[in-house]
């Protein structure tokens, strides 16, 4: 209610005031800025602002950028954002077209990822499969498959389970 009520008063707005709104506001109201991005036909000008909330360790804030207004993001930007949100805890759902925009390249940051998690032992975040899925010859290559050799017990696991999920 607090981010429909932000984004009327926006409304008409010049990019400059909706900036200096974000840079000045507090978490709440740089989070409905965000949100509100969509609506203000702002173009080019709200990259700046999606841009400085994905250098946040806000989760809020990370899935507000990542929402419909990310579509003017760079591919690369995106990517790194999607990444940030798995890395946060952020629900990958929260990410507008993220099945629709995810590739190859972010298949593989995330398989990265993964090994890395895999390494220390821990899960990977469940949402994460769908979008590793339909890139199997990433996966077959990637270095999950050997650490399900490992000596380490709970590295051999943690590889078990992301390779059983991605059957």
């Amino acid at each position: 209610m607090d981010d429909a009520a932000r984004a009327v008063l926006l409304r008409g707005a010049s990019a400059q005031l909706v900036a200096a709104a974000y840079h000045h506001g507090d978490r709440a109201e740089r989070r409905a800025v965000l949100r509100a991005l969509p609506q203000l036909g702002l173009g080019e000008a709200a990259v700046p602002l999606i841009e400085d909330a994905l250098r946040t360790n806000d989760s809020s804030l990370v899935a507000a950028a990542l929402g419909p207004a990310a579509t003017g993001l760079s591919d690369r930007a995106w990517r790194q954002g999607v990444l940030k949100c798995v890395f946060l805890g952020v629900p990958l759902r929260e990410v507008a077209a993220v099945e629709d925009r995810a590739d190859a390249e972010l298949a593989r940051m995330l398989l990265d990822f993964a090994h890395e998690r895999i390494a220390a032992g821990r899960d990977v975040p469940e949402d994460v499969f769908p979008l590793l899925r339909p890139y199997p010859e990433l996966v077959g290559s990637s270095a999950i498959h050997a650490e399900s050799d490992s000596p380490v017990p709970r590295r051999a696991e943690a590889a078990r389970r992301v390779l059983a999920a991605l059957r």
